[in-house]
């Protein structure tokens, strides 16, 4: 049996349920492998070299981005706000 591919969305719903802090939450960065692995696909969208997959893997990679930019920007007015 083939072990299940962990995700870049897989890495982030697991650091969220880790219940972060706001703080937590704007110093988050995916793991190094990740960040190499959307760096390549990036480099490969320049010159329209992805296949259906790796373009499927680049929008999951843009989605999460932007939801973790979301959350920083929630995160950052929390810190911000007077109690």
């Amino acid at each position: 049996m083939e072990a299940a591919r962990v995700s870049v969305s897989d890495e982030v719903y697991r650091f969220m349920v880790s219940a972060p802090t706001p703080e937590q939450i704007m110093a988050f960065r995916v793991s190094e492998p990740f960040q190499k692995r959307a760096s390549e696909l990036l480099r490969k969208n320049k010159t329209n070299q992805l296949t259906a997959e790796e373009q499927a893997e680049l929008d999951e990679f843009e989605q999460i981005s932007h939801m973790m930019t979301m959350l920083k920007i929630y995160a950052e007015a929390r810190m911000t706000k007077p109690e």
